[in-house]
């Protein structure tokens, strides 16, 4: 049963996964273009930080531990923020583990959705916002993002296409789309938080994509309907 259920929460949040997969390109939109540069720099740079990380993969030099790492931090952190115990952490080349004392789907599918080095670099970056006007070498910060970015995206896809106990506990639909939505979600906060984006601009774009995906599905789930009516009448 609970199974059915986290299904159908999956199919409701499509519309959802889709319309912030929308916004996650307008954030680039609404980063400020100097001169007759095509693209945002602060877009290049962390394209670039990405691209490098992708070398890296491809040559089979990329840090695995760190991943491996940040990924058990990842299970503790969300563990703690729900009142269990971690303990016996162990990191290694070939995996790691952390035993906890209770477990939830967001504790359980926290490594899948939550870039543990991104959300350190965006934490550093708002202290040092915080204190330093202006803030120093943007660029440099979302060169960063870029880099531990695709060392999420990349441990990760490589994880969920081998079979993940992980995954079957909730059931592929709502485990992808739940990875999906929180995956663009981070990354968007850690473009506002490294660059000039505002939460404002992002949440009114947010506002207007949701709204018209979900418009977009009752419209042709109307029209479905109309058609189903009217073959069986």
């Amino acid at each position: 049963m609970r199974r059915f259920l986290c299904f159908l929460c999956g199919l409701a949040a499509m519309p959802f996964a889709w319309a912030l997969a929308r916004v996650f390109v307008d954030a680039f939109r609404l980063m400020p273009v100097s001169g007759d540069t095509l693209f945002p720099p602060g877009a290049l740079a962390m394209a670039a930080g990405f691209l490098l990380f992708f070398v890296l993969w491809i040559f089979r030099i990329a840090p695995m531990r760190l991943y491996v790492l940040g990924h058990e931090l990842t299970h503790a952190l969300f563990g703690l923020c729900f009142g269990a115990v971690p303990k016996n952490l162990k990191v290694g080349l070939k995996g790691g583990s952390v035993e906890l004392t209770k477990t939830n789907v967001l504790i359980t599918l926290s490594p899948y959705f939550f870039p543990f080095w991104t959300a350190v670099v965006g934490l550093v970056a708002l202290i040092v916002r915080a204190f330093v006007t202006p803030f120093p070498l943007p660029a440099a910060w979302l060169f960063v993002v870029g880099f531990t970015l695709a060392l999420h995206v990349c441990f990760t896809l490589r994880a969920i296409l081998q079979e993940q106990p992980d995954l079957q506990e909730y059931g592929y639909v709502f485990s992808y789309v739940f990875i999906l939505i929180f995956n663009v979600a981070g990354v968007i906060a850690w473009i506002v938080c490294t660059s000039e984006v505002t939460w404002t601009a992002v949440w009114q774009r947010l506002l207007l994509r949701s709204t018209n995906a979900y418009q977009t599905v009752a419209h042709w789930g109307e029209w479905i309907y109309e058609r189903v009516s009217g073959i069986l009448t």
